[in-house]
């Protein structure tokens, strides 16, 4: 175990460390000039060259590039040229209300996800099945933001659904919320700000089905598909003949293998989707990591773009060493250590 976690460590360092400088020298081709953003549309020339000096914009781009990682080395992300504040401090507020949203929004699709593929498999071919099926193929098709309009047309006239926002603006002034990890839910749960919760959990919820749509109709395909091969092999037919009882078959041992993949899936998906929320973000006006990102873009606010990167890239690294320690439990043959 220890040396796999040595391997792991040293495997996140790597790939931390390539995607950061692809980034960092990317990043410098974005079209446009920080130091003339951050001068104003009115600064003389003189003006910004003196804040591109202050920057270090006039130095070669490997001397910036070492000084970067200079910095990084020391916690320091950079200042953002946008908000004037640290990038570790713009990041954990907007980190905090995308992983909230993706939180929800894996849970869903968990909870769902997997029990409809697997009731598809047990009743292969009947009526519940080619239901499931006809819905999944429709969640693949309907692309995110057009289904994220339907949901909005369809509760627009009623006012205890929102359709935008984090939490309504009176029940934030009324109630106002003692922040303790930054993610509302948790932190109204444990200070039993009731109204606080309530208000968070129903502005959560659209955006929250909407980003679970696509990944739940993946899961729910791969589950289906998985359930179904491993029911004919000869192991569970064995099961059976040995008069083992049904339930038992499918959930002792059908499930279990069948999770295997999934799992793997649910992981990937819950990295892609904490730095992939650009359009919901847009679309429910969430004050999320992939708006902060984007802004960022369109303002070549390096600190900033080169902040989110590495956050991203982290927890990709994160969410895949999870993955790979929960083999070691759902399948005993798999060991970490070799």
């Amino acid at each position: 175990m220890a040396g796999y976690l040595a391997r792991r460590l040293a495997y996140t360092i790597l790939m931390v460390f390539i995607v950061t400088t692809i980034t960092f020298f990317l990043s410098r081709v974005i079209p446009g000039n920080p130091a003339r953003k951050a001068a104003g549309p009115h600064a003389t020339v003189e003006q910004i060259i003196a804040i591109e000096k202050e920057m270090g914009l006039d130095l070669p781009l490997h001397i910036q590039y070492f000084r970067y990682f200079n910095q990084l080395l020391h916690g320091d992300l950079g200042t953002s040229l946008e908000t004037h504040r640290p990038v570790l401090v713009d990041i954990k507020e907007y980190f905090t209300a995308t992983m909230e949203l993706a939180t929800v929004s894996m849970i869903i699709t968990v909870i769902f996800g997997i029990p409809l593929g697997v009731i598809s498999a047990i009743k292969q071919n009947s009526l519940v099945d080619h239901i499931t099926r006809l819905v999944s193929l429709a969640g693949v098709s309907i692309p995110v933001f057009l289904l994220a309009l339907l949901f909005q047309m369809a509760v627009i006239k009623n006012p205890d659904i929102p359709i935008a926002g984090r939490v309504s603006t009176i029940i934030s002034i009324t109630n106002p919320l003692k922040p303790i990890t930054g993610l509302y839910l948790v932190d109204s749960f444990l200070t039993f700000n009731w109204p606080f919760f309530k208000s968070a959990l129903v502005h959560i919820a659209l955006p929250a089905i909407t980003l679970a749509c696509p990944t739940l109709v993946i899961i729910v395909r791969m589950m289906r598909a998985n359930m179904i091969e491993i029911l004919q092999l000869d192991y569970i037919r064995a099961a059976r003949a040995r008069g083992i009882p049904e339930r038992r078959v499918v959930y002792k041992h059908a499930i279990r293998n069948s999770l295997l993949s999934t799992i793997t899936v649910i992981g990937l998906t819950y990295g892609y989707t904490l730095g992939g929320t650009f359009l919901i973000d847009a679309l429910f006006a969430w004050p999320g990591l992939g708006r902060y990102a984007v802004n960022a873009a369109q303002e070549a606010n390096y600190p900033a773009i080169m902040g989110v990167t590495l956050l991203i890239a982290l927890v990709y690294n994160i969410v895949n060493f999870i993955v790979d320690v929960s083999y070691g439990f759902l399948d005993p043959r798999i060991r970490l250590d070799r």
